[in-house]
């Protein structure tokens, strides 16, 4: 039955791209865009390496966990810093279909209800095929095996093809390359790794959620508790926290997401435990209770901590039992991908921006156990309750990591949103589209605070005063925000007024601005606050 389903829905998947859609507006004069997701951001296959078969192993609903379990699950080779999937029948693979586009867009293309919690670039692919991008002409796509390192050689040499593949079919225009979250490691290992391919064929980079410095409360409660990849009630139809759990274990690229030891923090991320003080000169307390204490554990002091509560975690694969330990070699090798990281330089013909997330709380000290109830066990945190210290971020990654990213940017942007739901912010839209040049270019556009200032009216007026001729320039300016035009009144306009600018002629020359600020609002004739910078310049003959 599952299977029958399972092949009615891939012949209305069909039967819908056979449906002919309305040519959409197409802009020549583009340059190529190529996007690249972050961890679990391409759809996955398997094949059979006996007969060929194909099926999609991320993401999935019919069979979900069975599947993931039995063709994803995975060993790492130290020799190779590969991580291989235990069957040795499988081999793993990412689709192409669309130029890459359509590994990254829906990464269930089956699901019907609820399928928003499965877009990952869809939204924006969307939006910019609305500016005129084209798929396979200036807008491709790059999915990868997300289980490995960022800076697998099997990948780079597969993101050297595709740069080089995109770059012929746009006729030998350079490429944007928009990378999210993760994307933007492998992105960097690329630029360290094969600068030269780097330099020659890439334009302008845009990283977006890029945990550059790691995302230590994410990743700490990964290794000891599992993840989930929706939320809400979806979750239920995808891969169990523990079958996720075991997985990642085993994959170089989470161990590359560790809060970064290196990095001064402004708030160290640690791994806190509440344990009970068993020192040989001082047990209990004076009332005879055992003593309980808040440990914290600093980014390589809580290495030991997960190794510890991990050295029995095992699977049953095959009939057989395997070991799954916190793995040191892993970490051995992510250490060095820190490394070469760190030593990052941005080509001097190649732009780089930066889009972070803020405004959401984001998990940054993970803490076990309390006062009343201390963590006994090591061993038990895998099945215990975390409590969070936040900071700001998208709720993934923290602000003050996504934002450290080494390198000389032309802008750093932050944006409130969600680590995955920043894809599809309006405001992330219009930034894109301003940085790429995709439209008619808007000089009086601001990135950094979304508005665009408009002059409306001018004034201006010559006078003589103390024998010296005087011209002032006085003029009212409009600030209008992008999402306040969307989603409220008409008449709900921000203004500002009396910015004037003199100039003294003949033997004595002045120059200065005195910008005389008023921010009012239409629909309550309250005021609103706008910090502009005041620049006066004076300079004397």
């Amino acid at each position: 039955m599952a299977m029958l389903l399972e092949d009615i829905l891939q012949s209305v998947e069909l039967w819908l791209k056979l449906i002919k859609q309305p040519q959409p507006y197409v802009n020549p004069n583009l340059d190529p865009v190529l996007l690249v997701p972050g961890i679990a951001g391409s759809i996955l296959k398997a094949v059979d390496d006996e007969n060929g078969k194909e099926e999609r192993v991320w993401v999935r609903i019919l069979a979900a966990d069975y599947t993931f379990r039995t063709k994803l699950w995975s060993r790492f080779d130290p020799a190779t810093g590969k991580t291989v999937s235990m069957d040795s029948n499988t081999s793993v693979t990412v689709p192409e279909d669309r130029y890459g586009l359509y590994a990254i867009d829906v990464l269930d293309p089956d699901m019907v209800i609820g399928r928003e919690c499965v877009y990952y670039f869809h939204d924006m692919i969307v939006e910019m095929i609305k500016w005129g991008f084209q798929e396979g002409k200036t807008l491709f796509g790059f999915g990868y095996d997300f289980r490995q390192s960022n800076r697998l050689p099997e990948t780079l040499d597969r993101l050297a093809a595709k740069l080089e593949s995109v770059y012929n079919a746009a006729g030998g225009k350079k490429i944007n390359i928009i990378s999210h979250s993760m994307g933007g490691l492998l992105v960097k290992c690329f630029m360290c790794l094969r600068s030269d391919i780097f330099e020659k064929y890439v334009k302008n980079w845009i990283a977006i959620a890029a945990p550059f410095q790691g995302a230590p409360g994410y990743v700490n409660s990964t290794f000891l508790n599992g993840m989930s990849f929706v939320e809400g009630w979806e979750q239920n139809f995808f891969i169990s926290k523990w079958s996720m759990h075991q997985l990642l274990v085993e994959c170089p690229s989470l161990y590359e997401l560790m809060g970064c030891p290196d990095f001064h923090w402004e708030n160290t991320p640690a791994l806190e435990l509440w344990r009970e003080k068993h020192d040989s000169d001082r047990k209990h307390d004076s009332d005879g209770k055992p003593r309980v204490i808040l440990e914290s554990h600093h980014p390589e002091d809580s290495i030991e901590i997960i190794k510890e509560s991990l050295a029995n975690n095992k699977v049953n694969y095959d009939g057989e039992d395997l070991p799954l330990p916190f793995n040191m070699e892993i970490m051995k090798w992510a250490n060095k991908t820190r490394e070469i990281l760190s030593g990052a330089k941005l080509p001097s013909e190649v732009k780089f921006y930066n889009i972070y997330g803020i405004g959401l709380e984001t998990p940054h000290t993970v803490c076990y156990g309390s006062g009343e109830k201390p963590v006994s066990d090591l061993q038990q945190l895998r099945y215990s309750q975390a409590k969070y210290i936040c900071v700001d971020g998208d709720g993934t990654v923290p602000a003050e990591s996504a934002k450290a990213d080494g390198l000389k940017a032309e802008a750093r942007v932050g944006v409130p949103g969600e680590h995955r739901g920043i894809l599809c912010e309006r405001h992330v839209f219009r930034i894109l589209k301003h940085w790429l040049k995709a439209g008619d270019p808007d000089p009086y556009y601001n990135p950094l605070n979304d508005y665009v200032i408009l002059p409306t009216a001018f004034e201006m007026e010559q006078r003589k005063e103390n024998d010296l001729d005087v011209s002032s320039l006085k003029g009212e300016w409009e600030i209008i925000s992008h999402d306040q035009d969307e989603c409220s009144h008409s008449a709900d306009k921000i203004s500002l007024g009396a910015i004037s600018v003199s100039h003294e002629g003949a033997n004595q020359s002045c120059s200065d601005a005195h910008p005389g600020i008023l921010v009012h609002s239409g629909n309550n004739g309250g005021r609103q606050c706008v910090q502009l910078n005041e620049l006066t310049v004076s300079v004397d003959a």
